[in-house]
């Protein structure tokens, strides 16, 4: 992702604190009993991605993640699509990319979507020792935490069915971190997010379309600080809405902070303006006064397993758990 003042004229054409003893929460709505997650097990699958090490595009890491993430989720799923594509990065040369989805409730008119990216960034370019700026990221935070959260999602969807209206869709995008490095003299907005891009110009059905979608990016880390991120809020005030006053019923309006964020550049930009689905970004951002808008260990090597923190994937992954099941 990138901190942007994205223009809509290059939208249109271009395409806190959280405590370590959180407790589990489920919500009832009506007959219905929200399962807890599984914080732990998210984790888990969050060590195995930094397992393969860096998951940059065309990489042995690569590769040999994505026939898990694939292999696990057919565990789980309905139906999972491998959407592979090849586009083109911010220095001009093609490279190989590979969304994944994995679809539960196939025949379900009305569906949500849950999305990450899978890829790490192959450059650490904000990192305090520019000898490292060369070096390719584990990416704990910045889309394995993501991706953690939706494999746990897709275990307890696969346990306790969704209400048979509501069709559920987990969509993995790749390439959404191969923007221009900052050391470099490139620079291209429409660099980031190529996955999304691509998967929202040519869907993995034809004519797929769903009213309501989350991307969760950056939503791993201790201390988390989840405001109303600007271009969400302006695309799907609604569905800002419903994810912040749940989050409230559990009692973590501490952490997803009744407020409008940064604009970010993101995978939710296409999903909006191509897709058309009003979708929200769940990022942590920090405050107006910080020097960044992102997490001291955005685009460095500190962004690796040993800064995520459970208490964080739970509260996420229960707002959303939430969210699905009061549907």
């Amino acid at each position: 992702m990138h901190f942007l003042i994205l223009s809509f004229i290059f939208v249109l054409c271009g395409l806190s604190s959280c405590d370590d003893d959180v407790k589990s929460v489920a919500v009832v709505k009506k007959d219905v009993v929200v399962p807890i997650f599984d914080a732990h097990r998210a984790f888990a699958d969050i060590e195995r991605q930094c397992s393969f090490g860096p998951r940059v595009p065309e990489s042995e890491a690569h590769e040999s993640c994505s026939e898990w993430l694939i292999k696990t989720l057919k565990a789980e799923a309905d139906t999972v699509f491998v959407q592979d594509f090849r586009t083109r990065i911010y220095d001009g040369r093609l490279l190989d990319g590979r969304n994944i989805i994995a679809s539960f409730g196939g025949d379900a008119k009305k569906r949500i979507v849950v999305a990450a990216h899978w890829d790490s960034r192959p450059f650490a370019d904000n990192d305090p020792d520019e000898s490292n700026w060369r070096k390719a990221i584990d990416g704990a935070n910045d889309g394995a935490s993501g991706v953690g959260i939706i494999l746990e999602i897709a275990r307890i969807v696969n346990k306790n069915p969704l209400n048979e209206k509501i069709g559920l869709d987990l969509v993995l995008f790749d390439l959404e971190d191969y923007g221009a490095p900052a050391f470099s003299n490139e620079h291209s907005d429409n660099a980031w997010g190529l996955g999304s891009q691509y998967w929202s110009a040519h869907p993995h059905k034809p004519g797929y379309r769903a009213y309501m979608g989350m991307l969760l990016d950056m939503v791993g880390n201790a201390n988390p600080r989840f405001p109303k991120e600007y271009y969400s809020n302006q695309f799907a005030a609604h569905i800002c809405d419903k994810i912040w006053k749940t989050a409230q019923r559990l009692g973590y309006d501490g952490v997803f902070l009744d407020e409008v964020g940064h604009p970010i550049n993101d995978d939710h930009i296409s999903m909006n303006i191509v897709a058309g689905i009003p979708t929200v970004d769940i990022i942590h951002l920090e405050g107006n006064d910080s020097e960044s808008s992102f997490h001291s260990t955005w685009h460095t090597l500190d962004d690796n397993i040993s800064n995520i923190s459970e208490s964080t994937l739970q509260i996420v992954g229960n707002v959303v758990l939430n969210v699905i099941y009061n549907e």
